[in-house]
């Protein structure tokens, strides 16, 4: 596993979105791999139960990358995991969040846990369709080798203007730098970064 963050929190359930990384030996070659699974839970008088599991399914890649593309998942200041990576390959990431990454990635070294697929179809709770699965956010959950749940606020701070910065009409994360729309903060955004785009 590399990382575990809300894709939602509400009282009485929540999504997880569990971020695995792994390796398959074939034909004497070890081949990486791994995905992004969507995990509900609901609060049963029992406690917390597992209701659901959604996989990554980011699709087949596409040829010709772009130079955006070929730029993110070359840059050693940009870690993707395997469904990220894959989501980038694909080609359905929007120009506007490689682009971000690229900024961003200028200061900060960053951990991307979630790009497109892996994340909740709809904004948590609603009916209102997330950026995510159009391919346009993503998130971050660690910023200069500091884990985003416990790293020094004023780092988080800084990552999140930088973000803003970049274009991101959506800003959220453990620390509310400022007024809705732009910036936002909640309980599911404690432990990561999301940066949403519109074009």
């Amino acid at each position: 596993m590399v990382d575990a963050q809300y894709g939602g929190l509400l009282p009485d359930t929540a999504s997880v979105l569990v971020v695995c990384r792994s390796w398959r030996l074939r034909d004497g070659k070890v081949t990486p791999g791994g995905a992004t699974y969507d995990v509900r839970v609901a609060r049963r008088a029992s406690g917390w139960q597992v209701t659901a599991v959604h996989p990554s399914r980011p699709g087949p890649a596409r040829r010709p990358l772009t130079g955006r593309e070929r730029a993110v998942l070359t840059s050693s200041r940009i870690g993707l995991p395997p469904a990220a990576r894959a989501d980038v390959l694909s080609g359905q990431v929007h120009p506007s969040v490689l682009g971000a990454m690229l900024a961003v990635s200028r200061a900060h070294r960053i951990e991307v846990s979630v790009v497109r697929s892996g994340h909740p179809l709809h904004v948590f709770g609603t009916t209102r369709l997330s950026d995510h699965p159009r391919g346009r956010a993503f998130d971050t959950w660690r910023v200069d080798g500091q884990p985003v749940v416990s790293a020094d606020r004023r780092l988080v701070a800084g990552y999140l203007h930088a973000l803003a910065d970049a274009g991101s009409y959506n800003v959220g994360g453990p620390v509310l730098l400022g007024a809705a729309p732009q910036w936002f903060s909640d309980a599911t955004h404690h432990d990561h970064v999301h940066a949403g785009f519109t074009t």
